[in-house]
């Protein structure tokens, strides 16, 4: 970067810098952070600022291999250092990090942390271009890469742990340049960004949107020559490293280059993940998921993996999280990120023919027969749709097979639905949500989405209800949220069935939640029903598991149930209550521990909401 970086600490205040070595400034002068144990510790809490870092992944940041006797103590001293260093945090004098169940949380401010201040400048660049204020976008994208001083971390990357978050920062700086790039591009200025973009295609030669942009500037800059030789030295690149061919839209960018002139053209974009309408519990319900996301985006921007299911019941935000992931991987699915649901709006299943023409109409594929039941003749009967079925699912092969996009299966039932739309070969990757664990699908990844911690429950609360209303009574506000089993879409409903009977105490609704023949009916919020949510996932179950899921679920009111419990609960023997709740694990309805543990040991819990509606079942 040619400028240089913006400082935006208040006097008085410890400036901290991630973009580039690790710094720490006072007052224009660089302050000393200790030996580098502790200046890993201390870049691990920064790379994470406000979220509870877990005291294992400080552990592996520091001694990835074999960690003392003594690493918890001495993860104390650092960060006992890192509270000198930081002084209190704001005008209450509180704490700058605190140690809590989920790890320790460094309490830190935009103007305290460039990392912070550039994804503010960022998102308001992108606001500013999405208005079509394109000069106003590329003064705020400009100013966020003026804090970028190379490779963020660049003394500490020999820590995996750290490594890993570096990469991460300089996969978020390249798209904040990228955008630049290309506004500046759209505004007529091509010229400021060709050295540029040249030495990050250098550090960076297989990515592919960096690749475009210069030779966009160059073409606009009138180098035509050069930007064509731009293209053709990636072509040889990627079929030498990879085999593979550039994209479609790459392609067509060079073919726009080899007329005269200089019309700017960007590449078409990549398609957005496709969905109708989604229900108000799918929007704020991915807050809190920090750590899932992270896993998600870095197995499938890996390109390592190519089937992550992520499970979970009901209302868990499952569709959020996979929604949110597909926008953040867009540059690595340059052919398209689509979304389909495998359930119609009834929660009954979705034909194979049915996706395969929904997906066929996304991503502009077509099979060799006419699609299933339309223009079929009467003399063709079923033999006639299987026949245009097939059809269409070899020609989603052969899509899949020559392109690199990201297929996210929306609420699948069970393996069935999907094993026929998974691709065989290519660059594809395919993101499943379902309720059930899908244990017949492998080679997969899993990511299955727990309740909600009370904290990430509670910021979730606040967003809805407004931060003072959640800090006038916090007890009551906890009742609320652990009343709803940590469930993203009964703390969503709560909120907004608070944010419209304002005149209600909380505590009053705490109470009411309490009540456990009184909870389903008040998490109802217009059109939007917890119950009706948890009913659907009810009838996926088969009729044994529901009769057992009513027997477990008395067991687990006072904090969960051990297998003998089962046992005697269900009245059969110990390996058919094993395989009754290992069943019940399978489809979503109980969670067991999340380390190894032998079945007798384990603690078995039903959410709790689950459980309520079983009782309802049961009585009926």
């Amino acid at each position: 970067m040619t400028r240089p970086p913006v400082r935006t600490a208040p006097p008085g205040a410890v400036y901290f810098s991630l973009l580039g070595p690790l710094t720490a400034r006072l007052d224009g002068h660089e302050l000393p952070l200790g030996p580098r144990k502790q200046r890993l510790v201390l870049a691990t809490l920064l790379s994470r600022p406000n979220t509870p870092v877990p005291v294992e992944v400080l552990t592996d940041a520091v001694w990835p291999d074999d960690p003392p006797r003594t690493a918890r103590k001495n993860l104390q001293v650092y960060v006992s250092a890192a509270r000198t260093l930081l002084g209190p945090a704001g005008h209450e004098g509180r704490d700058r990090v605190v140690h809590g169940c989920g790890g320790y949380l460094l309490r830190i401010a935009e103007g305290e942390l460039d990392t912070l201040r550039f994804g503010s400048l960022a998102r308001a660049g992108r606001a500013a271009a999405g208005r079509g204020d394109l000069a106003g976008a590329a003064r705020l994208l400009r100013e966020a890469l003026d804090l970028w001083e190379g490779p963020p971390l660049n003394d500490l990357r020999d820590s995996a742990g750290v490594a890993e978050e570096a990469g991460r920062l300089e996969a978020r700086c390249l798209t904040v340049y990228e955008d630049w790039a290309e506004t500046e591009i759209e505004l007529g200025r091509p010229a400021v960004a060709v050295d540029g973009l040249r030495d990050l295609v250098e550090r960076h030669p297989l990515r592919e949107r960096l690749r475009a942009a210069w030779m966009n500037s160059l073409h606009q800059s009138g180098r035509q020559a050069e930007a064509l030789a731009v293209y053709d030295d990636y072509r040889q690149l990627m079929a030498r490293e990879l085999g593979l061919e550039p994209s479609p839209a790459m392609t067509a960018l060079y073919r726009s280059m080899l007329g005269r002139g200089r019309e700017a053209r960007r590449p078409a974009p990549a398609r957005e993940a496709v969905s109708p309408a989604a229900p108000p519990s799918c929007t704020a319900a991915f807050t809190g998921r920090p750590g899932e996301l992270r896993d998600l985006l870095e197995v499938l921007g890996c390109g390592e993996e190519r089937v992550v299911v992520v499970s979970g019941p009901a209302g868990a935000g499952k569709s959020a999280l996979a929604l949110r992931a597909a926008h953040l991987l867009a540059d690595r699915f340059p052919d398209g990120r689509v979304r389909v649901r495998v359930r119609r709006e009834d929660g009954t299943t979705r034909s194979r023919a049915e996706i395969l023409a929904e997906l066929g109409r996304l991503c502009g594929v077509a099979g060799n027969a006419a699609s299933p039941g339309n223009t079929a003749s009467p003399e063709s009967g079923a033999g006639g749709d299987r026949a245009a079925t097939a059809a269409l699912a070899d020609a989603w092969q052969e899509w899949q097979a020559r392109h690199r996009a990201l297929v996210v299966l929306d609420d699948v039932p069970d393996e069935a639905s999907v094993r026929g739309l998974l691709s065989r070969s290519g660059k594809c990757s395919v993101l499943i949500t379902a309720r059930g664990q899908l244990a017949g699908l492998a080679p997969v990844h899993r990511i299955a989405l727990p309740a909600l911690a009370d904290g990430e429950a509670l910021e979730l609360l606040g967003k809805l209800i407004g931060a003072g209303r959640l800090r006038a009574d916090p007890g009551a506000a906890l009742r609320i949220v652990r009343a709803c089993g940590g469930l993203p879409l009964a703390v969503e409903v709560s909120g907004m069935r608070l944010a419209v009977l304002r005149h209600l105490p909380l505590a009053e609704y705490a109470d009411r939640l309490d009540d456990p023949s009184a909870a389903l009916d008040e998490l109802v919020a217009g059109d939007v029903s917890v119950r009706h949510r948890i009913a659907s996932g009810w009838q996926d179950l088969a009729d044994g598991d529901r009769w057992v899921l009513g027997r477990l679920a008395g067991l687990a009111e006072d904090g969960g149930f051990t297998l003998d419990r089962a046992t005697e609960a269900l009245g059969c023997g110990e390996r058919a209550a094993i395989r009754a709740v290992e069943s019940l694990i399978d489809a979503g309805a109980v969670t067991s521990p999340a380390g190894e543990v032998t079945a007798h040991a384990a603690l078995y819990e039903v959410p709790r909401l689950l459980g309520l509606y079983a009782h309802e079942r049961e009585g009926v």
